[in-house]
């Protein structure tokens, strides 16, 4: 017989161990440690925090586009997806599932497509950023392109500015040029150098030639005869007027009668010359165009008889037709005279169209809309005869729409004192 209150079953199993019946591994996990599960939620929210905020500073570093920032950036971002990968790795450490049977559910292909979500995520990102590198090598090259063709015209106008081995001296020590504007007003100004470059010269002109023994009334009328002048210091127009029909002759021609096709760089040339002294030019280079110029003119200018009587010899002009340029007074006067009607004839082929030369001839009735008296307060004769030209003391010009002036000496006036 059975202990009453004890049944068959019970003593069946009398002989077997009873355990407890085992609870899912993850929630047991969960159970045990609860404040661990929620430290790595925490760490899983701010390391999703963290990568959203890399994520934006990468979006960020392409406007503007700014290469260091992006790689900066980007290795941000991946150092964040590794701090999530390695939460997921000690998560599933501590808790494991049992192995499935099925493939499809293991843990091990649930890891590999995420991996594959992350590669394709990858790949993504590597052609967007391959793209936006090709797009910013297509833009260096342009800038590349744009620079190399700027550093040609650079070079280009440091050699026309050169004139041909003739530097500017402009701003030397800071490396600058000043460049003045292709202006009407400075064709004025350029102009007015030239006319006063001219009385200059005659003065030592006149001087030489007293000083050889000329007789100055006969040669003032061999310069133009039978002008009427209204007193006698008038005559030192019939040397400026001689010196001007000299030193202008060609000048409507681009080339100046020289034999040269350097016909384009015509203000550059200007520029180049303007503000250095004509010796130290062309001691730099005596051959350039404002060389031969200098040459040709000189030897115009300056008669051989002439100058034979002002220095006894021939030496000076030899030197000269040889493609010299001495260093006399009398020389360096000269070329202060040819620098400024080089710079007028420079000058007046910069404009488009270019200003043109005209001339007045003896004898024209005197008009005061296109000629200017180099005598003020004159007094036309009682006849009421209208004044004529005795001297074209310089040349005028049209340039742009507007007339500068010829000057003239008016024969046959009086002077008021």
């Amino acid at each position: 017989m059975l202990p009453s209150g004890l049944k068959e079953t019970e003593l069946n199993n009398n002989n077997q161990k009873v355990h407890p019946q085992p609870q899912p591994m993850e929630q047991q996990s969960i159970n045990q440690n609860p404040e661990a599960m929620e430290a790595l939620i925490s760490n899983l929210f701010g390391n999703i925090s963290s990568l959203k905020s890399a994520y934006i500073q990468l979006q960020s570093a392409h406007t503007p586009y700014d290469p260091d920032k992006i790689q900066e950036a980007d290795k941000a971002v991946i150092s964040e997806l590794k701090n999530l990968s390695e939460l997921k790795h000690v998560y599933r450490e501590n808790n494991p599932k049992p192995v499935c049977v099925s493939p499809k559910d293991s843990r091990l292909a649930a890891e590999i497509q995420e991996q594959q979500s992350l590669l394709k995520t990858y790949e993504v990102m590597v052609k967007k950023f391959q793209s936006e590198i090709q797009n910013k090598d297509s833009e260096i090259a342009q800038m590349l392109h744009k620079i190399e063709e700027a550093n040609q015209k650079r070079l280009k106008l440091e050699k026309n500015l050169k004139l041909r081995g003739m530097s500017s001296s402009t701003n030397e020590s800071s490396g600058d040029l000043q460049f003045p504007d292709l202006t009407i007003e400075l064709f004025v100004s350029t102009y007015e150098a030239a006319s006063k470059a001219v009385h200059d010269f005659s003065k030592p002109l006149i001087n030489m030639m007293k000083a050889a023994g000329w007789d100055l009334d006969s040669a003032a009328d061999s310069i133009e005869p039978h002008v009427a002048y209204a007193k006698r210091p008038h005559k030192k127009y019939a040397f400026e007027s001689y010196i001007c029909q000299r030193m202008f002759s060609g000048f409507q021609q681009e080339t100046f009668s020289l034999d040269s096709d350097d016909t384009d760089t015509f203000f550059p040339q200007f520029l180049a010359l303007k503000d250095m002294d004509p010796l130290d030019a062309l001691a730099t280079n005596p051959d350039s165009n404002f060389g031969k110029f200098c040459k040709s003119k000189y030897l115009i200018l300056i008669h051989p008889k002439m100058e034979a009587s002002f220095f006894g010899n021939l030496d000076q002009r030899d030197y000269v037709a040889g493609g010299g340029h001495p260093r006399t007074a009398f020389y360096q006067a000269f070329l202060k005279l040819a620098k400024s009607i080089w710079l007028l004839h420079r000058l007046a082929y910069s404009f488009d169209p270019a200003a043109k030369i005209f001339q007045v001839k003896k004898g024209s009735e005197f008009s005061d809309s296109y000629m200017e008296s180099v005598l003020k307060n004159i007094v036309v004769d009682e006849k009421g005869e209208s004044p004529s030209v005795g001297l074209m003391v310089m040349p005028g010009f049209w340039i742009g729409g507007s007339v500068i002036q010829s000057r003239v000496y008016v024969s046959g006036v009086k002077v008021v004192e």
